[in-house]
């Protein structure tokens, strides 16, 4: 809401409509509504009313005289000449990252999802050599992390999780060599690094008031913030609390696609905790000059340009195609939320396995079998339902980058849960009608607005195009590699323009994670192509048999 003097006659009034402002406004002397601008304008005569308006109603004054946008070149980005000791080697989009990163130590890494930020980020952390390095990631993402970190350095970096195990030893860890990296999640970042806070009654939380744990804090010389848009919000404590963890650092690096959430002053927290703030002229400059006008969003192209030669690069999947296979695959570890049970069926299939190994009749071991299966069946959609509020977080992060996404499951129970959660999403499983499928097909493939198609592995595993989306999700999946190709393929086929990406949730310490291994390295093991499905249970149910061997 904004009041700006334009010339000696005329003052404008900007604001979005709102009955009691238009009202408001009506009261002035002489105002008039400026149908080719949708503003309204009031003469300089009535400046005493306008003022008044405008601090009733919380209206800031703008200077039409502020010097047109400064706008140049941007620059393309460096290449990597310095050689990092990596397990992995980075594709040539994701080496120019860690040379930007390298190159200017504080920035914010904004590639789309599923380009890769997290490799270029730990990548950038060990060619500098800034050892240790904070970690702080959403919950669902901590493990995930640190195989991250294993994946990248071959085992060379070690990671720490942070947990009340380790609460008191953890920053002894990188004294003695045992790890480079540790992992915190947001809402524990009080627990770990503050020592108190100090609230004035009825004031607003400020960073002098939290005093932090100095000698842990001051022990990293590097933070990583993962999904960084969250600190959007610069009064919130989990933006603070990484405002005060990241003063003084020799590398700050924020992941997140979405630095911009809804207006430029969700940049103001994110470049304040980089230190970066004073580089675009402060706190009040930064909102004169990019967040003006009704939208508050002003002189963008400028903002943009200083962004990038500052402390910012994004690419999205099209700038970087060249360089992706079509199809990609990634595992989402999970800590599921309803381990007891779990545990309780773990033990009843490891018991009745025994027995089945014990037969030494064939007829009832071919019996037994079909018992085992769905004991093992129901041991994976346990995980499943363990498994739906990692994966919730998961989608908020990436819907507020604007995405679609296509979700696989099995069990009705889980799709329920998932459709109360996101109540715009469509569906297409084995309880939906021939008519009502193919309109939820229409709607995710032509409607802007419906970013989430949930199917059922059975129902949608074949026959469809769903090329709207370029990221598959798999809350439950296939028993074969040959059904995952097919759910995956959804995405990946005629139309599709982009690098497909598939997630894999994986209940962490389930069996999931050994029957995902066991697909993806053995990829012929009970093919389905082959219509054996005789064979397919007896290999199923040895597979699971020797999975838990060493508890039979």
């Amino acid at each position: 809401m904004l009041l700006t003097k334009v010339n000696d006659k005329i003052i404008k009034i900007e604001f979005r409509y709102m009955p009691h402002l238009v009202e408001a406004v009506k009261q002035i002397t002489g105002r008039r509504f400026d149908g080719n601008n949708k503003c309204w304008t009031a003469p300089v005569t009535s400046l005493k009313e306008v003022e008044a308006f405008g601090r009733r109603y919380g209206f800031r004054w703008t200077d039409v005289s502020q010097p047109k946008e400064v706008v140049g070149e941007i620059p393309p980005m460096p290449e990597l000449t310095t050689s990092i000791d990596l397990a992995m080697t980075p594709f040539p989009y994701q080496a120019q990252g860690i040379a930007y990163a390298l190159q200017h130590k504080k920035c914010i890494v904004g590639d789309q999802p599923g380009l890769g930020k997290t490799g270029q980020a730990i990548a950038t952390i060990v060619g500098a050599k800034s050892f240790p390095c904070l970690i702080i990631c959403p919950a669902s993402l901590k493990i995930n992390w640190q195989r991250e970190v294993s994946m990248w350095t071959g085992g060379k970096h070690k990671a720490v999780i942070l947990s009340d195990g380790n609460k008191r030893t953890f920053h002894q860890f990188f004294r003695a060599g045992l790890a480079d990296f540790c992992i915190v999640n947001y809402e524990s970042l009080k627990k770990y690094f503050v020592e108190s806070m100090n609230i004035p009654e009825g004031k607003r939380l400020r960073l002098d008031h939290i005093k932090f744990k100095e000698e842990i804090v001051k022990s990293f010389k590097s933070v990583i913030i993962d999904e960084s848009h969250r600190c959007k919000n610069g009064a919130a404590q989990q933006t603070k609390f990484c405002m005060g963890i990241c003063q003084d650092k020799e590398y700050a690096l924020l992941l997140t696609g979405t630095p911009v959430v809804n207006r430029p002053k969700d940049l103001i927290p994110q470049l304040h905790i980089m230190n970066m703030l004073p580089r675009f002229g402060g706190y009040k400059f930064f909102v004169d000059r990019y967040c003006g006008g009704v939208r508050q969003a002003s002189n963008l192209a400028e903002l943009n340009y200083k962004l990038r030669t500052t402390c910012f690069y994004q690419r999205e999947k099209k700038d970087v195609l060249k360089d992706l296979p079509e199809k990609s695959r990634q595992t989402v570890i999970c800590d599921i939320s309803n381990r007891k049970e779990y545990n309780s069926a773990e033990n009843d299939l490891i018991e009745y396995l025994r027995k089945y190994r014990d037969a030494d009749d064939e007829k009832i071991a071919k019996a037994m079998r079909g018992q085992a299966m769905v004991m093992i069946n129901i041991l994976r959609q346990v995980s499943a339902r363990g498994k739906v509020e990692s994966v919730k977080e998961f989608l908020n992060d990436l819907l507020e980058s604007g995405e679609k996404i296509i979700l696989f499951v099995s069990l009705h129970e889980v799709v329920n849960e998932l459709k109360k959660i996101y109540p715009k999403a469509v569906t297409i499983t084995g309880m939906d009608s021939k008519e009502s499928r193919q309109a939820a097909v229409d709607k995710f493939q032509k409607d802007p607005d419906t970013k989430i198609v949930i199917c059922s592995i059975k129902a949608a595993g074949v026959g469809l195009t769903l090329t709207a989306s370029s990221r598959v999700a798999f809350v439950e999946f296939p028993w074969t590699y040959a059904d995952c190709c097919q759910c995956e393929d959804r995405a990946h086929r005629i139309g599709q323009k982009d690098n497909v990406s598939c997630y894999y949730f994986l209940g962490q310490n389930t069996i999931d994670e050994k029957v995902y291994d066991i697909i993806q390295t053995k990829k012929d093991i009970a093919n389905k192509a082959t219509g054996v499905t005789e064979n397919i249970q007896e290999n199923v149910v040895d597979m699971v048999a020797n999975l838990f061997s060493n508890r039979l």
